[in-house]
């Protein structure tokens, strides 16, 4: 989960010839692009794990993104352990969801308000949304996002998007810190064939939280996050890569902390397969 794959040909072009976003002639579609794929991945390490039941697990994840107008959208949908194996640590007891859906929409504010708002490298301003769920009411993953973002100029990555986030939990209904969020796109290598490899991936990082919030069970930090580092070949249809991806903390849940013991610290691997539609 929590990775940004991204599309292929069609970011890279954003990618390589950001500039700064001007809607003054009202135009708020003609930067529109859309795109799907499906990623068949399989994950070593990931975290927050239960050292008990394993750390290895395949799934399939439908990636998409695109912008229309004001809106400009990112998320997944992923489905763990395709063939319930039982061996798998993603094998679902009764009741359990295999699902994850990360849904993250953002309203341009240079689209809406027709100005250009971009200062600096900063090429354009959004209000920011992030929605996590796993399907599950009450006990499973229930959070959402609310903040700004902005499209950044950052040296040798190019556009890269950033947010920060006031963080409400929806099971808890509670505020409860806060996150700070960055990914990138950057192709760094091209064939005469017109594929290309990409160095991308994300940052995730959640601070000021409140460690009342957490359990015996599971006990809460004030601080954690993820960063992930992936390295891609990109053709047309196709992609194929490896994620390293690092975690402390993650989702403020206190390393092996409690009666449960989850991992939350450590490092995982990513091995990816896609075709893009």
């Amino acid at each position: 989960m929590m990775k940004k794959m991204l599309a292929g040909a069609a970011l890279a072009a954003l990618s390589m010839n950001a500039f700064a976003a001007d809607y003054s002639d009202g135009d708020i579609h003609k930067n529109d692009y859309k795109w799907m794929q499906f990623n068949l991945m399989y994950s070593i390490g990931e975290k927050p794990n239960n050292p008990a039941t394993g750390d290895q697990h395949d799934y399939l994840e439908m990636e998409f993104g695109g912008r229309s107008g004001i809106f400009d959208l990112y998320g997944y949908v992923d489905i763990f352990n395709l063939t319930n194996n039982d061996s798998s640590d993603s094998d679902k007891g009764p009741g359990e969801s295999k699902m994850f859906m990360k849904f993250a929409p953002r309203v341009s504010l240079d689209a809406l308000t027709g100005k250009d708002l971009s200062f600096g490298p900063v090429q354009e301003v959004y209000f920011s949304t992030l929605f996590n769920w796993n399907g599950q009411i009450d006990s499973g993953v229930n959070t959402t996002f609310w903040g700004v973002g902005a499209d950044v100029m950052v040296p040798w990555l190019g556009k890269t998007g950033m947010n920060l986030y006031a963080h409400y939990d929806l099971n808890a209904k509670e505020w409860n810190g806060y996150q700070f969020s960055m990914n990138w796109f950057k192709p760094f290598k091209f064939f005469e064939n017109g594929s290309f490899l990409s160095f991308q991936g994300y940052v995730d990082y959640q601070f000021a939280g409140d460690e009342d919030m957490g359990n015996e069970f599971v006990p809460m930090t004030t601080n954690g996050g993820a960063a992930f580092f992936g390295l891609y070949w990109h053709s047309d249809r196709f992609a194929a890569g490896y994620g390293l991806k690092g975690y402390k903390d993650v989702y403020l849940l206190e390393d092996e902390g409690g009666i449960v013991g989850l991992e939350s610290t450590g490092v995982s691997h990513y091995f990816a397969v896609t075709y893009k539609f």
